[in-house]
């Protein structure tokens, strides 16, 4: 059906796109078309063994710095520059990608990121340590570009099913990832061949970005922009946008690779301040409040289910997987309930923040520990699904135009979210251990309020523009 369906001529064609309508209800809108579906499966796997190889090394870094003779304050301060690191640099090769291309800044990022985990393997002093963490900390932003590459790739109808189930494929391989690790660490010199094994991993996945059929994303990407054309979710200059790109963004992608270094700083500071002075503070609002939310419920978990209810920390280990399991599923299930509210990313983000919200209270509130497994469950479902509506709105709201540049700021607002939740969290357990989770209600309700104030911009899909566009 993929060649009738391309040329759109003839009653072949027709009856591809009709059998295409009827598919599942996936067609109609551009959903991830036969030309591209492969090249979207590869992207799982893409993001599978990201998240594979990094959860291997990040639970053992701690122990290795100290058995090189790092102090805890040491350890924090490099801990905290690499969040630093990743706070400036998301944003900034966020928009570089959208100028290069996905294809160029997808490899260097993985290659470099390969390199700061080879360099990690051979560090027998701190500060051998510290400098293999400077190449991750500003290129390791491989999920932000493929989630970017996946936002070009399909229309947005499908957008919220596809990236479900890109972070559930991620997820997986974060589940998997410390039990290898954690083997390979038994042996001798574990955390050495464990970095190792990391970088490898690193270096299979950019040959398999290198081997993509890179020729197939582009006619979806063309099928993607033409499908958008009929929704009512862009305005009219949106379209004119969208159609004028759809012609013009195969050369600028090629041009952008052999212009000057300060060309390209030039654009990317541009982009940024479209970004910086459009109408979008509110939606990264939401973000940073939430995010933050999410991250006190889980600051001193342990801790806190020791205190409140006497368990060790390995059941609260146990309940951290049980809800990475769980978020797994949250991921897949989002095909039928984004279908469910017919596809209104506005009503599903809502709806999650406020059980979201219940939720944390719940557990604040909890005088048992089942009440505790029972919150778990369910916020498992509600941020899974809160994330990736976020994002989703972001790209609506945005424009796909710089898909790339907005997934970046949105990382790092995230990354400020990780920077403040460990202090506030700090401070709210002083007065006691139900604390942080009650601050995060609070911040959970002010983010909500601000969704229910701007309530008709949301709806009104595409009405908000970069200023520089």
């Amino acid at each position: 059906a993929a060649p009738p369906a391309a040329t759109g001529r003839g009653p072949a064609a027709a009856a591809g796109r009709m059998e295409e309508e009827e598919d599942g209800g996936r067609g109609a809108g551009g959903s991830p078309a036969e030309a591209s579906g492969r090249f979207v499966r590869c992207l799982y796997a893409v993001g599978f063994l990201d998240l594979f190889g990094v959860s291997m090394v990040v639970p053992l870094m701690n122990l290795h710095i100290k058995s090189l003779g790092a102090s805890h304050t040491v350890a924090g301060i490099i801990g905290s520059l690499y969040g630093i690191m990743q706070l400036f640099s998301s944003t900034f090769v966020g928009c570089w990608s959208d100028i290069v291309g996905r294809r160029y800044s997808l490899l260097s990022c993985i290659l470099l990121s390969a390199l700061g985990y080879f360099l990690l393997g051979t560090s027998t002093t701190v500060f051998l340590f510290a400098i293999s963490r400077v190449p991750v900390g500003i290129f390791k932003h491989t999920l932000s570009i493929s989630k970017a590459l996946l936002s070009d790739l399909v229309s947005e109808r499908d957008r919220p099913l596809v990236m479900g189930r890109f972070n559930a494929a991620s997820s997986v391989g974060f589940i998997l990832g410390p039990v290898v690790g954690g083997y390979l660490t038994e042996l001798e010199g574990g955390f050495y061949q464990t970095s190792f094994f990391c970088a490898s991993i690193f270096l299979l996945n950019a040959v398999l970005v290198w081997m993509l059929p890179w020729s197939e994303e582009n006619t979806g990407n063309r099928e993607h922009r033409q499908g958008n054309k009929g929704t009512e979710s862009f305005s009219a200059k949106a379209k004119h946008d969208l159609h004028l790109k759809s012609a013009t963004n195969g050369a600028l992608a090629s041009d952008s690779l052999f212009q000057s270094p300060w060309i390209q700083v030039a654009t990317v500071l541009k982009r940024i301040k479209g970004i910086a002075c459009s109408d979008l503070w509110d939606i990264f609002l939401v973000r940073l409040l939430m995010s933050v939310a999410i991250l006190l419920y889980y600051s001193n978990f342990s801790l806190a289910l020791e205190e409140r209810f006497g368990v060790k920390p390995l059941f609260a280990g146990y309940l951290m997987s049980y809800s990475s399991a769980l978020g797994v599923l949250a991921g897949c299930l989002l095909g039928p309930i984004t279908r469910l509210y017919q596809h209104n990313t506005y009503r599903i983000l809502l709806h999650s923040s406020t059980l979201t919200c219940t939720l944390i209270l719940l557990y604040a509130s909890a005088l048992s520990i089942w009440m505790v497994i029972l919150s778990s469950t369910f916020l498992a479902f509600s941020t899974t699904i809160g994330r990736t509506c976020i994002i989703d709105l972001e790209l609506t709201i945005g424009g796909n135009e710089a898909s790339g540049t907005l997934l970046g700021v949105g990382q790092s607002v995230t990354s400020v979210g990780r920077i403040v939740a460990p202090l506030l969290s700090g401070i709210a357990q002083e007065f006691s251990p139900c604390g942080p989770p009650s601050l995060g209600v609070g911040l959970a309700l002010v983010a909500i309020l601000i969704m229910n104030a701007n309530k008709q911009k949301y709806c009104s899909h595409g009405n908000v523009k970069l200023k520089n566009q």
